[in-house]
């Protein structure tokens, strides 16, 4: 007789199946073992198991959980004053000139306490598990000094110590250009390579690391310079790339084998086809796109045409996409940049853990896989696509542990 852990009985689940169409199994169970799940199948068969522990759904909905392959969701301060200054007509450009945007987060990551934004932080991360995720990645990227952007980093290995969430650490350290460098952006690369993300290597927290490659940040060849910083260190790489203008940043980071390139309304399709190769993840983020009114839509029916797996994700951050819920996203996804619905879910779960390297172990119903799913109060993935409910959620499941926050 087959033993289990635990098994989640009379369910719906939803699989996946290779050519990325959602199949929901009717009359079923779900069995883990070790905190890995172990076995699906129907429930006429469930009496030649023996299981420890069981739980009924009652006929509700099991899904792969969700993950949020992109945020920002550690800072310090708050930029709603900027956004209500622009719906009153001040332009960006304005608002940084007068210590506002990026400026200001850095500003306000530098100064306020660990305590302080952990706190904040953590009520950001609250939203996104109650919304189905249990996989996140969180970049630095506000700090842009060592001492800073450790910070964020102990911030973030503090709040996956005490929520039942998987935390991606990535280091952004090349974000933006700080004030002391505001004249010497290359001094800047030289103090990232040189010191800090040496120095952020040693503590064991990070996995990839990410660079914004655009005119209002860094040059090709500077973000090259970092990447090579960080394959020496044997890290993983992944870019922001193409969100205002094509500079050739993603060609160079698919020679370097980057988990994905993030935005990219700007990409071509000789861009997208060296992607398909590399198997780099197109990761969009629709909040974005939404919060700055931009009218330059990613290049959709390219990323099709030569199969690039399109990951979704909020890219949480407090001044272009101050939205806590990949549940939204998922239905901008659909209305904005006419994604199908099984192409929005494989965005938030099997894509998604591409685009974090975790396509091994997390993002599927797979046997093998770790036991992250949720059980919804839906029908179908469907619902989750069509409307934003945000009570949907029955609860999640984390490692095999069930998830109230």
């Amino acid at each position: 007789m087959e033993k289990f852990d635990k098994v989640w009985v009379n369910a719906r689940i939803a699989i996946v199946d290779d050519n990325g169409e959602i199949i929901v199994h009717e009359n079923s169970f779900l069995a883990i073992k070790n905190k890995k799940i172990a076995k699906i199948d129907k429930m006429e068969n469930f009496e030649h198991l023996s299981v420890n522990k069981i739980y009924d759904v009652e006929n509700r909905l099991i899904t792969s959980s969700l993950i949020d392959c992109h945020t920002h969701l550690i800072f310090g301060g708050n930029r709603a004053n900027e956004f209500e200054k622009r719906l009153n007509g001040i332009s960006y450009a304005q608002i940084a000139k007068d210590g506002g945007g990026i400026a200001s987060s850095i500003k306000n990551t530098r100064e306020e306490s660990f305590d302080s934004i952990y706190k904040n932080s953590a009520k950001r991360l609250e939203a996104l598990i109650k919304d189905g995720v249990t996989t996140i990645e969180i970049k630095t990227g506000y700090g842009l000094d060592t001492q800073s952007e450790i910070k964020m980093l102990k911030i973030a290995q503090k709040l996956e110590m005490n929520y039942p969430i998987h935390i991606e650490k990535t280091f952004l350290g090349a974000h933006a250009v700080p004030l002391e460098y505001k004249n010497d952006s290359d001094s800047y690369i030289d103090y990232i390579c040189d010191e800090m993300l040496p120095e952020v290597h040693k503590l064991g927290l990070i996995t990839c690391v990410d660079a914004y490659c655009e005119h209002l940040a860094f040059t090709v060849e500077q973000t090259k310079r970092v990447f090579e910083k960080a394959k020496s260190l044997g890290l993983n790489v992944k870019l922001h790339a193409e969100q205002f203008s094509s500079m050739g940043a993603s060609d160079m980071a698919c020679d370097f084998n980057a988990l994905s390139v993030d935005h990219l309304e700007y990409t071509g399709e000789k861009t997208i086809e060296k992607m398909a190769k590399s198997g780099t993840v197109a990761v969009l983020l629709p909040g974005a796109y939404y919060f700055l009114r931009e009218t330059k839509m990613p290049p959709i029916e390219l990323f099709r045409k030569y199969n690039v797996p399109i990951a979704i994700a909020t890219d949480l951050n407090p001044g272009t996409s101050a939205l806590c819920s990949l549940q939204l996203m998922m239905n901008m996804s659909a209305v904005i940049f006419g994604l199908s619905v099984n192409e929005t879910f494989n965005a938030v779960t099997k894509n998604a853990s591409k685009a974090l390297g975790l396509q091994e172990s997390k993002g599927s119903l797979d046997i093998g896989f770790d036991a992250d799913f949720c059980v919804w109060d839906i029908s179908h993935p469907r619902d989750l696509v069509c409307s934003y409910l945000p009570t949907s959620l029955h609860y999640s499941v984390y490692m095999g542990e069930q998830v109230y926050v």
